[in-house]
């Protein structure tokens, strides 16, 4: 799984890809096939950014819970 996550950008570069993505597929401007390429690509970037944001809401939760048995547990980060 490390490996999968090391293919991943960082949330930070996914969401700017995403971003230059939106602008590029918003001008309409791009061949079908292009556009459905990018589209495709802008999906990926926002399933791994939303897993991001998940985590990281999990992590804060089990963080401010102090009465949640995870809360006595040692925070591993997966990146």
């Amino acid at each position: 799984m490390a490996e999968e996550n090391s293919k991943q950008p960082d949330f930070e570069s996914a969401l700017s890809e995403l971003e230059g993505l939106v602008r590029k597929l918003e001008t309409g401007d791009l061949p079908i096939n292009e556009s459905l390429d990018e589209f495709k690509r802008g999906i990926e970037l926002t399933r791994h950014c939303q897993d991001v944001l998940d985590k990281a809401q999990l992590s804060v939760e089990q963080l401010m819970n102090l009465d949640d048995e995870a809360s006595g547990k040692p925070f591993e980060p997966d990146a």
